[in-house]
């Protein structure tokens, strides 16, 4: 008896000590947070235990014009998340998980234009959610509403950023475009988006916290939240208004030409500041509708024509050896060598020289011979009376077939083929070597600007998004060289002032009656598989304005078969020419601008055109607003029935001309709709930006249709689709 008794005693004991040991350890585990065995410290596992992260994307930095205009900005749009989750928890009576796949696959295969089986296949998986992939990703607010509209159970949406270029096509070899990547970020991948993605990109916050198996956050529960931080903006030195009137004119040359492909620019004289850059075939940044991903203006290295021949002309006379009146022969120049370099001959020797359409003007002056733009002449200048070696170091001097480095875009520097007599000659008027536009506009700074040459440059400022006057980088202009002095730089535009308004000038056809010009013309034969035979040129022209001061540089060029009325029929560049005088002011100088003369044939006026200061419309009264714009002949567009002016555009201090049309906004209530037929995506925009309300814009061109009736009230929910052609 005695012996079980202490059996039992001893069985109690032990038991009572693994209770202990139990306890004990179920105590640490809970309480302490350590495994007595290992001694590990289990705070980690309890902490991570149902700890969810939301991840809070962070907004691209926005790009805009020098006035302000929206260039690239981010616009919220939605992403579609399927819960297939049968035990989620749900109201009462309501289901909240896909629990029909079939009927949901058919929907969303015909809203999104995915394949049915694989979306179906998608949503019969075992988990608890799942997406649709880059189908069910940055859906715009009308595709949410519409896949909402068929109250599919367990489709939820979360939030999410695209990219968006409201202008459309605008400079887009330059500004490049930025996509989503699979984590959800937007990225540059072109352009100003590439070149700048660090500086655009911003920092994504994230939300992290601990749920019950609900999903609920409970009191004293873990949080920790960090702000996602917006990427900075970027302020380049594009003016919108400008910019579309250079694409306006491709548009117009390809009409005209059947152009192959066409490019220029506008540029400030003094500072270097690029106001224009583009070409044609471009793309629109929206759709990603691209055939060619080289900028033009710095990746296209070509042959360009007698816009060289400025050069030969600025090293002969900034050498002192120029006499622009000494007579020299127009005709063929023949040639033999020294060796090294060539010189004139009567006749044969190693070849002849000849001019466009082999000219001859028998015995000219040497300035004529830029006036007429005469390859013989040219080449006599070359070589006799400055040396080959002697214009090979101007080359360098006005930096060809050297980087620019603006700004960090992609760029050629083209080829020199200088080694042969030929090829010496053929160099001075723009036949052989490569250039591009990029070295071209930096070159001609000089020539138009008193001798310093001015880098080119686009990035006018990168700023703070949340404060503007925080600034993180400011351009500042550029002196890359002083390859002429300011005397050669006077007298050489003396010259191409003639170009453009003597009888025999070769850019004759340019002239434009607000302002006085000077400037260059170019053609040039197109290389095409190693030979000059393929009938193509390139035609080009380098302008100055005004001619007495030049402040801007306009270059336009275009290739196309062999048209030899190339430089007659230049209305898309005039029309280029004209808008840059009155859109950068030059005519303000000009009180009574000179009369416009329109084709003589029914349905055109011949009126006036003049420029005017925008008056300050905003907090003046509508009686104030219509009386001040009152005998500018603009057409006025007042936005809303409130008494009081809010916003205008164009804005005070602006520029105005005559027919331009002016909106005066009184409420953000709504208006009436215009007719907006005619009208181009510039005045389009315009209307956008003032009322902030919702456009959809495609096409390019003239308004064709617009799908609210005029005289329609709309208000912000209102839906305004506009197609241009």
């Amino acid at each position: 008896m005695k012996r079980s008794n202490r059996m039992l005693l001893f069985i109690f004991t032990i038991t009572l000590v693994v209770s202990i040991l139990i306890a004990s350890n179920v105590f640490l585990v809970s309480v302490v947070k350590v495994h007595a065995v290992s001694n590990t410290d289990l705070n980690e596992y309890a902490n991570s235990a149902n700890m969810r992260t939301e991840i809070k994307k962070a907004t691209r930095g926005y790009i805009y014009d020098r006035n302000g205009t929206i260039i690239a900005q981010d616009n919220k749009t939605y992403n579609i998340v399927c819960i297939l989750d049968k035990n989620r928890l749900a109201k009462k009576n309501e289901v909240a998980y896909v629990d029909d796949p079939g009927k949901t696959a058919d929907v969303l295969s015909v809203l999104l234009g995915g394949d049915r089986e694989t979306i179906y296949n998608l949503l019969s998986k075992d988990v608890y959610q799942t997406e649709l992939g880059t189908i069910g990703r940055n859906l715009s607010k009308e595709k949410k509403e519409e896949i909402e509209s068929y109250d599919l159970n367990g489709i939820e949406f979360t939030s999410s950023i695209k990219r968006s270029y409201p202008l459309g096509q605008f400079a887009s070899s330059l500004i490049g475009f930025a996509q989503s990547d699979e984590s959800g970020s937007t990225v540059g991948k072109m352009g100003i988006e590439l070149i700048l993605d660090e500086a655009l990109s911003g920092t994504d916050g994230y939300r992290t916290y601990q749920a019950d198996k609900n999903g609920f956050v409970l009191p004293g529960m873990k949080v920790t939240e960090v702000s996602s931080i917006n990427g900075n903006d970027v302020v380049l030195t594009l003016d919108k208004d400008i910019q579309e009137s250079l694409e306006q004119a491709f548009l117009q040359t390809n009409e005209m030409f059947n152009a192959s492909r066409v490019w220029g620019a506008v540029m400030e004289v003094d500072t270097g500041k690029v106001l224009a850059w583009g070409q044609s075939p471009s793309f629109d940044p929206n759709v990603l509708n691209i055939t060619d991903y080289n900028n033009f203006g710095a990746q296209l290295p070509y042959e360009p024509g007698s816009t060289m021949k400025s050069f030969v002309w600025a090293a002969a006379i900034n050498e002192g050896m120029y006499d622009g009146n000494a007579q020299v022969y127009s005709g063929p120049y023949c040639y033999k060598s020294d060796g090294l370099n060539p010189y004139r001959v009567q006749s044969g020797g190693l070849g002849c020289i000849t001019n466009a359409s082999y000219k001859n003007w028998g015995m000219v002056g040497y300035d004529y011979g830029l006036i007429l733009s005469s390859n013989s002449v040219t080449a006599d200048l070359l070589t006799q009376v400055i040396n080959p070696d002697i214009y090979e170091d101007y080359l360098d001097r006005f930096h060809f077939f050297q980087p620019v480095e603006t700004d960090g875009i992609r760029e050629e520097i083209g080829i020199k083929h200088y080694k042969w007599p030929s090829e010496k000659i053929t160099a001075a008027y723009g036949q052989g070597s490569t250039v591009t536009m990029l070295q071209l506009l930096q070159a001609y700074s000089a020539i138009f600007g008193d001798g310093k040459m001015m880098k080119p440059y686009f990035i006018e400022t990168v700023r703070d998004s949340y404060d503007s006057q925080k600034i993180i980088y400011q351009a500042e202009p550029e002196v890359v060289g002083e390859p002429i002095t300011a005397e050669t730089a006077s007298q050489l535009r003396d010259i191409l002032y003639r170009v453009v308004y003597d009888d025999q000038g070769t850019g004759k056809h340019y002239k434009i009656p607000e302002i006085e010009i000077s400037g260059k013309t170019g053609t040039t034969q197109v290389l095409v598989s190693g030979s000059y035979a393929s009938g193509r040129t390139i035609a080009s022209v380098m302008m100055g304005m005004p001619a007495n001061d030049p402040q801007y540089i306009v270059y336009y060029a275009f290739e196309a078969a062999y048209d030899r009325n190339a430089h007659y029929k230049t209305e898309p560049i005039k029309t280029l020419l004209r808008k840059v005088a009155m859109l950068t002011n030059l005519t303000a100088t000009t009180p009574n601008a000179e009369s416009v003369d329109y084709p003589e044939e029914e349905g055109y006026i011949k009126q006036e055109i003049k420029s005017y200061e925008m008056p300050n419309l905003v907090n003046h009264s509508y009686d104030y607003a219509t009386s001040k714009l009152d005998g500018m002949g603009v057409n006025t567009y007042i936005l809303g029935s409130s008494d009081t002016v809010i916003d205008q555009f164009p804005k005070a201090g602006e520029s105005v001309s005559t027919g331009q049309k002016v909106f005066v906004l009184t409420d953000t209530g709504g208006f009436y709709m215009p007719d907006l037929t005619g009208w181009t995506k510039k005045d389009v925009t315009a209307l956008w930006e003032i009322t902030d309300f919702g456009f959809k814009i495609s096409g390019s061109g003239q308004v064709i249709y617009q799908n609210v009736p005029v005289e329609a009230f709309v208000t912000k929910d209102t839906e305004i689709e506009v197609e241009l052609q």
